[in-house]
């Protein structure tokens, strides 16, 4: 069972790998293409994009008081790294 926001460890793969959800302690990932067909393995499918993201709806109203955002963006002008194996 996908458990949102709970560790940075988890990934739920959908249909194969056709569409990953990649759990994080601050972010849910959500990645790839997911063709739901009319059909037993779509309805398996959708069933579990639903639950995974019925956990990270359930854990976000849960949640206190949520920041506007996420404190952890990159810095807006990151610094140059002198590469060592050019002399």
């Amino acid at each position: 069972m996908f458990n949102a926001y709970s560790n940075d460890d988890d990934v739920l793969n959908i249909q194969g790998d056709a569409l990953t959800v990649t759990n994080g302690t601050t972010r849910v990932v959500l990645a790839g293409t997911l063709e739901i067909t009319k059909d037993k393995r779509g309805l398996k499918a959708a069933l579990a994009l639903k639950q995974a993201l019925d956990s990270v709806v359930a854990a976000l109203q849960s949640e206190g008081a949520l920041p506007d955002e996420v404190k952890d963006k990159p810095d807006a002008k990151p610094g140059v790294i002198v590469n060592p194996f050019n002399p």
